[in-house]
Formats: structure tokens, sequence, C-alpha cells
């Protein structure tokens, strides 16, 4: 079964969903012995060697006896790992689970997860799933299933057995900053329904867009959810908010195609591969859908890699105000590439930069105007933004350090924002959107710039 070749820019596994399968093939595995045929590569031929060295001794003494394909599949994926967090290897099975994903129906919890420290990370639950309505939290770690520990265990392992038959249920203990003890949740798989567009309107005829991830329906939903915005406010739509928080990326054209949608021309995203044949470049294809609405986009630490490809699009090209606080900082490309029967890996192959030039890696998007979801100060025990991964790619060739143009389009209310909710402000209710203190500034924002024209491009 072929795929159509194509670039996955996420950040998470999930449980419960995961990245579309996009790459190509690649050829057998070439042997090591053709080293031998150098003498310039006697050096990796004699590693090569150290290699089935190692794998003989494990396979002879160690403890317990162990599968071939077992010590190879983690030899591989120890190899891709260590390049960085977000290569790494699918065995069939975890292939074959993916393929499945994508057609967006499957039994499990709704989690969106990736590996640190040891434990799994929880990147942000989905709405509307059983991780949501349980109270799981962006940024607690699991630190066992069903009293099983995750040290130890991979993430294809820990988000396989997060996966299962409707109606069975699975222990979950976490870890929440703040919270002394660990917390068990018992939750109940479902058959899980992405739903990856949501919308409604606001108060002021301000119409509401929120993207929970980057699939292959990401832009048609998109693009009928505003039509159904303007429908209902009866052709009175006069401001726009693109909601991206804790939103992991997914995949590049799906980005490239939402950006396009607001950008009338110019460029949407580059990218730069190790060989420069392989660099990319990608343009607006000329149209607004909005007639240029002013728009508000909304991002936060959980905005990551797709997202951030649309929020720098649209702050470099100063079509939209940024508003929140700074993104995750996932400024690279990963190709998925079948191995005949064997899986696939994932391959980290370029670094993308924004129309301006700039490198968002391990720098995060900062916003235009800076408003924290809540007054607490988080405390911070294990890494939870790109640039605190172990082994995360360092920022090279961009420009400007990360730095957005200067803005001088600002509404004269974007200095008067406040930047953290006042001491009597609610504690937040997914329920109740007038608890999200970010949102209710984005409003504010949004009907201040709902006279502002926009001068011609």
């Amino acid at each position: 079964m072929k795929f159509r070749t194509g670039l996955l820019v996420g950040t998470a596994f999930v449980a419960g969903l995961v990245l579309a399968p996009l790459g190509r093939e690649v050829g057998a595995w070439m042997l090591p012995a053709a080293f031998a045929q150098n003498a310039g590569q006697a050096e990796t031929y004699r590693l090569l060697t150290l290699f089935g060295d190692v794998f003989d001794r494990v396979r002879a003494d160690y403890v317990e006896p162990v599968k071939d394909r077992e010590l190879i599949e983690n030899a591989i994926n120890g190899m891709l790992t260590g390049l960085d967090p977000h290569s790494g290897y699918m065995n069939a099975k975890a292939y074959k689970e993916m393929q499945v994903d994508t057609r967006g129906e499957f039994g499990g919890l709704g989690i969106e997860v990736t590996q640190e420290g040891g434990f799994i990370k929880v990147i942000s639950p989905i709405d509307d799933t059983p991780a949501s309505r349980a109270g799981i939290k962006a940024g607690d770690f699991i630190l066992s299933l069903d009293g099983t520990t995750v040290q130890g265990m991979t993430l294809n392992d820990a988000v396989d057995k997060m996966r299962g038959a409707p109606n069975s249920k699975i222990k979950l203990t976490i870890r929440r900053e703040g919270v002394d003890k660990p917390l068990d949740v018992t939750l109940t798989r479902e058959v899980i329904h992405i739903q990856v567009v949501k919308s409604h309107m606001e108060s002021g005829e301000v119409g509401y867009i929120r993207l929970t991830k980057f699939t292959e329906q990401t832009d048609a939903g998109m693009r009928k959810a505003f039509t159904d915005l303007k429908r209902q406010a009866g052709g009175h739509l006069h401001a726009l908010i693109l909601d991206l928080r804790n939103n992991p990326g997914g995949l590049l054209d799906q980005a490239v195609a939402v950006a396009d949608d607001f950008i009338a021309q110019g460029e949407i995203v580059s990218t730069r591969a190790r060989h420069p044949e392989d660099s990319q470049r990608w343009n607006a294809k000329g149209g607004d859908i909005t007639d240029s609405l002013p728009i508000v986009v909304l991002i936060n630490g959980g905005s990551a890699s797709a997202s951030e490809i649309v929020a720098g699009a649209l702050q470099d090209h100063q079509r939209a105000i940024l508003l929140g606080s700074k993104s995750f900082g996932k400024g690279s490309v990963q190709t998925v590439i079948p191995l005949g029967n064997e899986g696939a890996m994932r391959l980290t192959t370029a670094r993308y930069y924004t129309p301006s030039g700039r490198s968002i890696q391990g720098l995060g998007i900062t916003p235009d105007v800076p408003v924290a979801a809540s007054r607490e100060e988080k405390p911070h025990f294990l890494p939870d933004r790109e640039a605190d991964l172990r082994g995360a790619l360092s920022n090279t060739g961009g420009s400007q350090q990360g730095k957005a143009p200067p803005r001088t389009d600002l509404p004269p209310i974007a200095k008067d924002i406040p930047q953290l909710p006042p001491e009597s402000w609610p504690a937040y209710d997914p329920a109740k959107p007038e608890t999200d203190f970010q949102l209710q500034q984005a409003i504010t924002l949004a009907k201040a710039m709902q006279p502002i024209k926009r001068a011609a491009r």
C-alpha cells in the first residue's frame, strides 16, 4: 500500500489520536559488508562489528531469553530517539494503528501525550473525551497504567496500553503540579470521534473558531465553520478569533492551507533540509476567505509545530494579532518513511522558517499581546518547552533571533489589556467560556479591531 509523500509537524503521540501516515518507500537495508569495500569507512564497519558483538552477548547471557526482533527494534528506536526528541521507530503494529487512527474512530482515552524524564506527559486532553471529562490536564505526568509503572516503557507501548476496546476501564496514576500526592483516575475507554474544528459566535458579532489539531480534515472543516459563522451573524461578522491553544500540530500541508485562507499573497513558510535541493517554500495562492476581517489568534505553551507555522505566518504578515503566552517552540519537520513490512520511522528532515526568515526552534513565538491564563505561577519540575527537551535541535539559520517584525498596527486598547487576571477572577471551567481570561481579552481586542481598515498590501 502506497502513501503520498508528505511531512509531519506535530509534537506528540496520542492515546486515541496519532498523525496521518505520510512518507516515501525506502530501499533494503545496506549490509555491513558493504562498508568493508571502502577503507575510508573502516571505523563505521568496526562499530557495526561492535554492535554485533553486543547483540550476541545479550542473546547468550541476558538473565532471561529475549527475542531477536525485540532487540533489533529497541536498537533501531534507540538510534532514532537519540537523534532528537521527535524522531523514532514504529514497529509494524504501531504503524498499522497509526493508519487506522487516520480514519478518525478508535477506542481510546483522548489524550495527546509525549515522553519526558522517563514518564508520559499529557500535552492536552482532547475535548469531549473520557480524559477531558475526568479532569486530566495539560502538563500532568502519567506515572503508571493499571499499576504498572511507565518507566522503562516506550512511548509506543504506553500509547498501546491506553488504547483498547470501548467500555473497558484503565486506571491512570498521575503527578500534577501543585499537588503533593499522586492522583489515581479510572477512565472508561470510548470510541473517539475527533472533532478538530469547533466554532460559535461570541458577543459583539465576533466569530470564534478552535482548531484542536491539523489533520486531513482541518482546512475543509475550518472553511465550513467560517461559512457557518457568517450565516449565523447574518452578514454582520466583524472579527474572528482563531484559537490554537494546546494544538500540538499535525500535517504541514494543512497548516499551509489554513494560513493561505487568511493571507492574500506572499510566503507562508519555508523549510531547509540537509541537502539544498530538498528545501521548499510555500506561498499564498491568492485570496482571503474573510475579506480582510480583523483576526485575533490565541496561543499558549501547548501550541506547537503546525500551530506555530500558522501563527508565525499571520504574525509576520501582520494579518492577525497574537494574544496569549509563548508557544512551545518546535521548529522542525518530520517525514514518516515506511520500512516495507517492518513498520516505519519518523525522521526529522528539515527545519522550518517563518516568512520573515526566523526560526522558532527552541524559542517559540512571543504573542503581540501577552496574557496569562491565571495568576498562579506554576512550578516546573520537568521540561515543558521544546528547548527543555533532551537532544532538542539547535536554532540555526534564522534571522532576527526569532523575533517578529515590529508592529505598528496594534489598536490603542492593546496596551491596556491586563497580562494577569484580577485576583477575583473565577477558576477556569471549560464549560464556562466567561471564566477563560485569555479568551475574554481576545474578545475585547477583537471588538476594538472592528473599525480598522487594513491597507492594501
